[in-house]
């Protein structure tokens, strides 16, 4: 048997539900809810009695602290905002991007990563080139193929939500460099289920939603940004960038040297105190643990469906292939019926481009997968 490496009595829905969506709408444990819930009764419903100015200046630190660990950078490179999409939306004012240059990004990519730059394209006489994803093809090097002197930023995914598919940002990186291109990842799929090192990617900007994977709720997201491009002037400013916030002299620009200059304004204060809780238990689970236990699992789906009609995105022996996003396909099955089916059984699952997409997290045990498999074959 197969055990959860985390306690699945924090997740009280698993109780009757077998839980494989965590790359949607994620699972929040108890030690983070229980936070959220103290934060709510004992300090936010009392305003300012509670919470002093200079407290509220620095509230975000423990969460900046365990989120650079958990990412691998300096404290002073991460920044803390309201949602990636944030970020992401700012990228094509804030690089300087020449007439005729190109960017790169993968057509079945998650859509706030790309959406800005089509915006933008339309408006400019730069071009947005698409690659596609190919199940037979190593989608890291059709990317790398198509980086030249004319590529300007490569804006990607580092774990493709619709697939699985994992890319090789070290290899990207590399490539891009050559040719001065700037590297945005987004590692919302990846980070709290596989390890992360900003440090040694060296992209501009990674960019991370504070739930899914990383256990925390909405209204709080994740930046690194890269020593050079915290030189620039965010394009998108707030009142809360500075080192000390409350200093609002309105006749000034008193922004922070470090990350702080993009948080922009008051946040959801309880997810900050959410997600702080999450990532410190990911911390203490050990994200290198969380892999190990995905890979596991994944093991243990792929031969229970040898004999089945479904197969996996990738093949099995695929590196490219995730371990903790599985997505498959079965040429004679409705998936929308399947879907039904598996939710009659207590089995939860999403649907991503017609793919059946399973999630294995850290609280997920062999009855998970056993419940799929009883209803897949």
């Amino acid at each position: 048997m197969l055990n959860a490496i985390s306690n699945r009595s924090d997740y009280p829905c698993l109780l009757q539900t077998n839980y494989l969506n965590q790359a949607s709408l994620g699972l929040i444990g108890q030690a983070a809810v229980s936070q959220m819930h103290e934060f709510l009764d004992k300090v936010a419903r009392h305003g300012n009695l509670k919470m002093s100015d200079e407290e509220e200046a620095s509230f975000a630190n423990p969460l900046r602290k365990r989120a650079s660990q958990l990412m691998n950078c300096p404290v002073e490179n991460l920044a803390i905002v309201s949602s990636a999409s944030e970020i992401l939306s700012q990228l094509p004012q804030l690089f300087s991007i020449k007439s005729g240059n190109k960017i790169l990004a993968i057509s079945s990519d998650f859509p706030a990563i790309t959406r800005p730059w089509i915006a933008y394209c339309q408006k400019t006489d730069c071009e947005l080139q698409f690659i596609d994803e190919h199940a037979n093809e190593n989608l890291t090097e059709q990317i790398v193929q198509n980086i030249d002197k004319n590529t300007a930023a490569v804006c990607i995914s580092y774990v493709q939500f619709s697939t699985g598919t994992q890319l090789d940002i070290k290899r990207i990186r590399q490539v891009a460099s050559k040719f001065g291109a700037r590297l945005v990842v987004d590692v919302t799929q990846a980070a709290g289920a596989i390890p992360i090192s900003a440090n040694d990617w060296q992209a501009d900007i990674l960019v991370c939603s504070g739930y899914k994977w990383l256990g925390g709720h909405g209204g709080v997201a994740l930046a690194v940004i890269s020593s050079e491009l915290l030189k620039e002037l965010p394009p998108s400013l707030g009142w809360f960038g500075g080192d000390n916030p409350f200093d609002m002299t309105a006749t000034l620009l008193p922004l922070s040297k470090t990350a702080k200059r993009y948080t922009q304004a008051t946040m959801s204060y309880i997810s900050i105190v959410g997600l702080t809780a999450s990532i410190s238990e990911l911390l203490e689970i050990g994200v290198p643990k969380i892999f190990s236990h995905s890979q596991e699992m994944s093991k243990l789906l792929k031969n229970g469906l040898i004999n089945s009609q479904w197969t996996t995105h990738r093949p099995t022996q695929d590196k490219s292939a995730s371990s903790h996003i599985i997505t498959l396909v079965n040429e004679t099955s409705d998936i929308s019926k399947t879907v039904q089916d598996l939710k009659e059984q207590k089995v939860f699952c999403g649907v991503r481009n017609g793919r059946l997409r399973i999630s294995l997290a850290h609280y997920n045990d062999e009855s998970d997968i056993n419940g799929l498999l009883s209803v897949l074959n």
